[in-house]
Parts: structure tokens; sequence; C-alpha cells
């Protein structure tokens, strides 16, 4: 007969706590509970563990588990009592578990709400941030049991443990006691243990992309024995490219006696490869690509660069191959890029890799470069790889990854990884889809604060093959949140390369004041009024004459540079007759050793029919002025270059500094008012602002009524009397209105409400709509309400159709509308804009994600379009914008400290020159979307 601690569980096996995650070397393991089926795995991975380690798990020798503590240790009710463990290749590594316990220290049941924890890893993978990921899972699931505090007992000698319960981050008590330190902590997450789960997080996705990025050792599976095919290319370029590495051919075609292909060692399988191999270039077909992912894992290889087509852009069938593929290429630990992938680059020094398609690699620079299509790869890598074909002028690459149907390494792994690479200065990516935008947000604003990201989003739907969560934002709403993220937002693949090559090149404006100069009047004109209609701030262009030295343009730059009114330079430049490339070099000489005078200041060139000019500013860079010498162009004695031991820093870099050059005026101004922009916003993200404390704020109370009113049922939402409740408790106070369903009904509510009053069709096709009629206004008595009621039922049809109601007159002011909206995948999202059709037609709304700061509020009030009605427009008397972004500010809280509270619109609210008016409101509730952004870190699961 079993008794209850005999049967397995009392739930089902909890599978949603199976996850994938990346450990602190880069390589993954997979954390799962631990079964009954589990028993010869457990002996086996405690036969492999120390004697040390053993002590320290049980404090005292143990060299053996006995057949008790295997089925104590393997028999979990997924409650009370849980063990996860993490395994790689099936096989066990760490293992972790709780066990509830009472105020007396004795195994308990619920409401008991500690539990005692322990660890144990095996030797080999410690230091790899196995427990540490262990410690955030077993806590997601204690606290999903209704456990609040842990309790470990840990040896003073293991200070390894004991460093895992400290850096994680909790709220902790440590004592000691008969020889053992007691820690006791809570579950909740705080700030310090969110961001130290983030930095593990960063640390851990960046290494496993450098992993993929920088091997030691590469082997391209699939190399055919005759020249061409995908796999002999692949080969080829690695060693046209000059991997440092070394390098293997696997083809299991290949016959026994074949020692080497095109000077590269050949071996019919990984497995015969006699040294480790980091990274393998998988080039066969899907079908064949199973037993590869096998060999690879048995042989120890890092991460996978899968080519093979036949996945999940081909349809279902493929799809389940392609999860099948990540699941068992995650089981040995590997990483992978693709399928259906392009390739990666490193064009660093000591790395040289080339493991794409691509016969050629770039030349050395300081972008990375992130393409989901390969042939958008190929179009970036063409346009900065040559001149010519829109932006003259040559710059570099540090990286590039093409991550196909990225079913597993995605733009957010890369991310990571350009963060802190010291080789990238500037970061390019096109992504066809955001596969979870909450992440890729909070990435790219940590990345923005340090080097600029300027993204293409594409806006059609995510091609196949691609795992999107499902978002209800539209395109415009998740662009404008990007931005609010620093992200540098472009439409097109020329305004990606166009900003990246001023980026790349060139400082950060400190402000939108221009000078133009230049030998044409006409280009310079041209140049000036695209500056006023991207929001700059330009001066009159100072026109140098068509027969303009090179000495000209030197000084006439050094004066613009050198005055204090101006941020930034734009040169336009048209070719002198007769003029040749010693001309052209001279100009671009002139105009380099001007920009280095004052290095903190952009300098953009327009040219018309100059390939001789862009080619020679790119040339400038690599044969800049020696110090103590003179630059050309300028006359003897005339500004000579100082030595570099007088020069600081930031300044000897910037003689290395290229001039991006442009073929069109309107091209160079966008660029560059991008960059201003992007400057912008990095001195604001320097004081992001806070998140005020209201008194009159009853959380609890609000907390208790959406606790009240979500038992009524799933998604609801909520009356008139109960939303004027839930918002009055966060001091959003609404205007009754009193539904009038007859005159004499609209005459009774006037008089409880006091006159004047308004009278408003609320039915569908009228709501919200006073450009159709359907609101009378400053009703001073009965007459003027019945007879306003009369009008009404004549133009749109009887009361039942109307829906009427009578409300209190607001002051007179601006009307705007607030809304706020939990998106499954974007996450909280507060909008602002005005009310009527005319904002509506325009889609003139602004964006913020939740929580918004007092900074938020204020530059979400004056981001739309039509804000200037708010601020005095034409002589009208400004409103009350401080009263407005208050109004945001309580919104923004109540969705963030309630998550049931899925929905909330405030239309119209008027905004008067004293005070807002919120005369329309609706709530809905529902359960809130998962939120895996504070849950353990995982890797997307297949």
């Amino acid at each position: 007969m079993q008794t209850p601690a005999d049967r397995q569980d009392r739930h089902e096996y909890p599978a949603h706590w199976e996850a994938d995650v990346v450990l602190r070397d880069g390589g993954t393991a997979r954390i799962r509970p631990i079964t009954v089926d589990d028993a010869d795995r457990l002996v086996s991975f405690y036969e492999q563990v120390s004697d040390e380690s053993k002590y320290y798990r049980f404090f005292a020798p143990y060299p053996r588990l006995s057949a008790k503590d295997v089925h104590r240790f393997t028999h979990h009710d997924f409650v009370d009592r849980v063990g996860l463990a993490a395994t790689i290749g099936g096989e066990f590594i760490a293992t972790v578990r709780y066990d509830r316990i009472g105020a007396d220290g004795t195994p308990a049941s619920a409401p008991a709400d500690e539990a005692e924890v322990a660890f144990l890893v095996q030797d080999a993978h410690q230091g790899r941030g196995v427990a540490s990921a262990l410690l955030e899972h077993i806590a997601a699931v204690a606290r999903e049991r209704g456990i609040r505090r842990f309790a470990a007992e840990v040896l003073p000698a293991n200070s390894r443990m004991i460093k895992v319960f400290t850096d994680a981050g909790y709220t902790q008590k440590r004592s000691f006691e008969d020889g053992v330190v007691r820690l006791e902590f809570g579950l909740e997450p705080t700030d310090r243990s969110v961001a130290v789960q983030q930095a593990r997080e960063q640390r851990a996705e960046a290494r496993s992309v450098r992993r993929l990025l920088a091997p030691g050792s590469v082997a391209v599976i699939g190399v055919g024995r005759a020249p061409g095919g995908v796999g002999r290319s692949v080969l080829g370029n690695l060693r046209d490219a000059g991997f440092t590495g070394r390098l293997h051919a696997v083809n299991r075609a290949f016959p026994e006696d074949l020692k080497e292909v095109d000077g590269v060692p050949a071996h019919r399988s990984v497995r015969d490869i006699a040294g480790p191999v980091d990274l393998a270039v998988v080039a066969v077909p899907a079908d064949h690509v199973p037993d590869v992912v096998t060999a690879c894992g048995e042989h120890g290889v890092q991460g996978l660069v899968v080519l093979a087509s036949g996945y999940a852009e081909s349809g279902p069938d493929g799809r389940e191959r392609q999860r099948e593929l990540v699941r068992r290429a995650r089981t040995y630990g590997m990483r992978i890029i693709g399928p259906n992938a392009f390739g990666v680059m490193n064009t660093a020094d000591d790395v040289r890799l080339n493991a794409s398609l691509a016969p050629e690699m770039p030349r050395p620079g300081r972008i990375g470069l992130f393409a989901q299509s390969g042939a958008i790869g190929i179009a970036l890598l063409s346009r900065l790889h040559r001149r010519g074909g829109g932006v003259t002028g040559t710059t570099g690459v540090s990286t590039f990854v093409s991550a196909g149907n990225r079913a597993d390494v995605s733009g957010n792994d890369v991310l990571q990884y350009w963060y802190d690479d010291p080789e990238t200065d500037v970061v390019l990516m096109y992504l066809e889809s955001i596969g979870n935008p909450r992440k890729f947000t909070r990435l790219a604003r940590r990345t923005a604060a340090v080097k600029p990201l300027v993204v293409v989003q594409s806006a059609g739907s995510a091609p196949q093959g691609h795992a999107v969560r499902a978002t209800r934002l539209p395109y415009a709403t998740v662009s404008a949140l990007l931005r609010q993220a620093g992200v540098i937002r472009v439409d097109t693949i020329t305004e990606l390369v166009d900003a990246g090559l001023l980026l790349a090149r060139q400082p950060l404006p400190s402000g939108p004041r221009v000078a133009i100069l230049g030998n044409s009047e006409s280009l310079g004109l041209l140049t000036y009024d695209r500056c006023l209609a991207e929001g700059l701030r330009p001066a009159r262009p100072l026109d140098l004459t068509t027969g303009a030295t090179a000495a000209d343009f030197h000084r006439a730059l050094a004066r613009a540079l050198a005055d204090e009114s101006c941020d930034a330079v734009v040169v336009t430049a048209i070719p002198a007759i007769g003029e040749g490339p010693v001309g052209d070099a001279e100009l671009a000489q002139a105009l380099r050793s001007a920009a280095e005078s004052v290095p903190g200041k952009p300098v953009l060139v327009v040219h018309v029919e100059l390939g001789g000019l862009a080619e020679a500013l790119s040339a400038a860079g690599r044969t800049a002025p020696q110090a103590g010498t003179t630059a050309p162009g300028t006359g003897a004695g005339t500004h000579p270059v100082p030595p570099a031991e007088v020069l600081p820093t930031a300044v000897r870099h910037s003689y290395s500094r290229l001039i991006p050059a442009y073929p069109a005026a309107e091209r160079a101004v966008r660029a560059l008012a991008e960059a201003v922009k992007y400057a912008q916003w990095r001195r604001e993200a320097a004081e992001p602002g806070r998140v005020p404390e209201y008194d009159d704020i009853d959380e609890k109370g609000a907390a208790e009524l959406v606790g009240a009113l979500s038992a009524a049922g799933q998604g609801l939402t909520l009356g008139v009397e109960e939303t004027c409740a839930l918002l009055g408790r966060y001091g959003i106070p609404v205007h009754r209105a009193l539904p009038a369903p007859s005159p004499d009904a609209a005459v009774r509510a006037a008089r409880d409400l006091g006159y004047p009053v308004a009278l408003k069709a609320t039915a569908p096709h009228l709501r919200h709509r006073a450009d159709l009629g359907g609101v009378r206004l400053d009703l001073a008595d009965e007459e003027q309400l019945r007879r306003a009621y009369a009008e009404l039922a004549q133009l749109f049809g009887p009361p039942e159709e109307l829906r009427p109601v009578v409300q209190r007159m607001a002051p007179r002011g601006v009307d705007t509308v607030v809304r706020a909206v939990i998106d499954p995948a974007a996450g909280a999202v507060l909008s602002f804009g005005l009310a009527g059709a005319a904002s509506q037609l325009l889609d003139d709304m602004a964006h913020r994600l939740v929580p918004v700061t007092d900074r938020d509020a204020a530059s979400l009030v004056r981001s739309i379009r039509t804000a200037p009605l708010l601020f005095g427009w034409r002589g009208s008397a400004p409103v009350d914008t401080p009263a407005l972004e208050e109004l945001l500010l309580r919104v923004s809280r109540l969705v963030d400290d309630h998550p049931e509270v899925v929905a909330v619109t405030l239309e119209p609210v008027v905004v008067a020159r004293r005070g807002v008016s919120v005369l329309g409101a609706t709530v809905r509730l529902a359960p809130p979307p998962a939120r895996d952004d504070l849950g353990p870190r995982t890797l997307p699961a297949y």
C-alpha cells in the first residue's frame, strides 16, 4: 500500500518549470524537475562529485547515496518538496531542492511559507554559474507554491556556496551557530536582485555569442569533394579571409585516404578531429543535420552556424524540424545561428573569421551589423564595403551576424555582446521581426546609453520561420517605444547606412545649430531648406564661390567650428573646372585638418559628382598629417599639427576620424538630424527622472477592489460606478454622467448636477464624435435643455438609439485622450493625444512604456504634433500642462501597481487653464499576461 510520501506528487508534472539557460561561460544547460525516473542519473551524478563537495553538502563524509536517499531525492510532491536538476547531454551536472518547513524547522505544508534549500554541483562544472541559475529557478518555483523565504545552512569553508547566496541580491539575514552559517532571505525580487540577474544574463549571453564570433577552431561540415557548392565556398571564404585559428573540412563521403581539401585537413566526421572544435558551420541538407548535431555535441563543439534551409520558413513540417534542431543542440549545451543563415564574420586581426557565403570580408572597422535576412545582409555589406551605390567613402565592420530564422541566437543575444564589445562603436540592425519586444527595449535602452543603435524595423508581418510573440500594438506605436529607448529608428537600408557612417566617423553634436558652407550657393540653400524641414537650426549658408581653393575651405571650416554658436558643419562642394584627383586630395586633407582643430563637432560633406573627393576623404584617414607638420592647403606656418604627446587621448584618436560624404543634401541632413536627436536622448537619459509618490493614492484599497471585481469573471469591463471608484482611489476624479432616457429624466439629472450642463449622445457611432453634432454644451436652464434634447432626437433618432446622458459643464479647455493598455509582448504602454477626428486621422498619439517618470510625462505631452495647442498657439491661453502630466503619472501608477488593470481609457480629458476634467472613463480588468522579464533567466522555449 502506498503512503502519501510514496506517491510521486499531488500535482501534475510541472512542465512549465523546464527551461534552457545560458551559463556564465556562454554554454547552455537545461533545468527541469527531478522525477522518479531519474534514480540512475542521480546515482551516476553523485559518483562524479568529489568527497569535498559531498562533505560540504552533508556536513559529514558521505561517499555514496543509500537507496533511501535516492528515493527521497527523486520523489517529490512538487509543492512542499521540489528538486530541480541542471542537465547537459541528458546527464545531471547539478541539483537543488527545497523542503517546506514550519516555525520549529520540521517538515510542514502550507500555509507555512519557509523552506530549506540545498545545492550540489559537480566539480567539473563549478564556476560556470550553474548554482546561481538554479537559485533563480528554485526561487521562482517556491514563490509559485506560496513560499516566501529560504533558509540555508552552509559550512564556513564552503565560500563558493555562501557567495552564491550573498551575491543573489535578496534581502538576507546571517547567523552563526554550532559551526554552521545560517542564511535566511526573502524571495520577493528586489531592485538589486533584478539588477544582479540582468547583469548575469548580459555576461552569459555575451560570452555565448563571443564563442561563436571568436572561435579558436572551425569545422565546415558538408565540404564537397569538387569545387563549388555551399560547404566548399564557405571553406574557401574562411581560408581566403586568413582565419587565424585551426580549420577543418568534414564530409562523411570523403575517401578514407583523403588528407586535405584546398590545403585544409579533411575528416569523414567531426568525431575524427583530434583537437577541440569551437564552431561548426553546417552546410548539409536539412535531413542530415540531426546526425551532424549529435556528432558535434558528442565531440564538445560549442556552437553551430546552420546554413541549411527547409525549416520553419517552409511550413509546419519544417517548423517541427526546427524545434527538434534547437532541442537537440541545447541538449549538448550548444547555441545555434540559423537555420537558413547567411553566416557570421569577425574582422579583428586576431580572428579574421568569414564563416559566411560572402566571398569577401568587409574592411575592418567599428560597426556591428545584424540582419535576419541573408539578402539584406548582402546589401548592407555591399554598401558599407564599396564606394558609390549611395553613400560614397568607405567604413568598416567589426562583426556581422545574419541569423536567418533566428531559432536560437537572436538580435537580443548579439546586442548583449555588442554592449561591451570594445571593437564596436556603432550597432546597425535590420529587424524583420522582434521576438521579445519587452527584452529588446530594455537591452536597447542600456546599449544606446553607451553607443548608437540604428534600426530598420520591417513594417510587414514576420517572415515564416520567425517565432514572434503576438502584439496588438500598431507598427507606429512600437516604433515610438523604440525611440523612447534611445533607438535611432530609420525606414530604409540607405538611411541605416547613412546614419551609421556619420555615427561611426564623427562625434555627436551638442545641439541642433548647423553651419553650412561651400562653393555652390544653390546647393547650400538646398541644404539649408532640408535642415529646417528636419527641425534643425541652420545659419545662413556661407558661399565661398566656385573659385574657392582648398585653403579657402580650410579657413572657412576652421572658423565655423570655432564659433560657439555652431554645433555641426555641413560642407557642400561641386567640382571646379579642370580639377582632378590632385585637387580632390588637397581639398579632402584641408577639410580633415580643419575638422581636427575642433574634434568635438561633427563635419559632413555633401558633394555633387565628386567621386574623387569622397575617395580622398576616406583615404585621408590613412594619410593624416603627422604631429609637428603643417596641414596641406593651409599655407606655410598655418595651423601646424601639435605633437601627439600634448594632445588629449580623444583628440589624438580624432586624427584617424573619417569625414562622411553624401551624394545628396537630404541624406546628409537626415543623418545629422538623427544624430542630433540621439545626442539629446543621451543627455536626457543621464537624468531619467523619477516616479513621484502621491499621498492620496490608496494602493491597498484599489487592490482590494480589483480583487473583488476580478472574482466576478474573466475579462470584465467595469461599470460606471466601479470605474469611478477605482480611479478615485488613485486621485483621478471622473465627472458624473447621468443617463437621460427621456426629456424629463434629463431635467431631473440637470437639477441634481446643477446648471450649466452638457447633453451628449453616447451611442457607439456618436461617442467622442463632437464633430457629428451629438453634443450640446452650456445649457443654462430647463428650456435650453429640452430644446437641445428635441434637436438631438430629430437629428439622430429616438433616445434608445441616442443613449443620451447629462453631465455638468467642465471649464473650457483643450480636449485630450489618455489611454493605457497591457500588451502581451511589449508590456504596459501609456498613450496620449488630442481628442477629435483630426488627431485620429493623423494618428497623432505619443507613447511611453510604463512606469512613466516625471520626465517621460513631460516629453509625452510635448511630443505630439498638435502639442502647440496646449501651449498658447496663435494667441490662445496656455493650459495647465503640469496638471495633465500629473494625471498621466497617476494612470501610469495604476496600471503598474495593478497588472490586472489591462486597459484604461480617459476620453475626453479637458485640460483647462487651471486643472483637468475627466469627462469619460472606461476600465477593463483581466488576468495579466505572464511577465518573463521578472522571472528567472531562460532561453526562448522550443
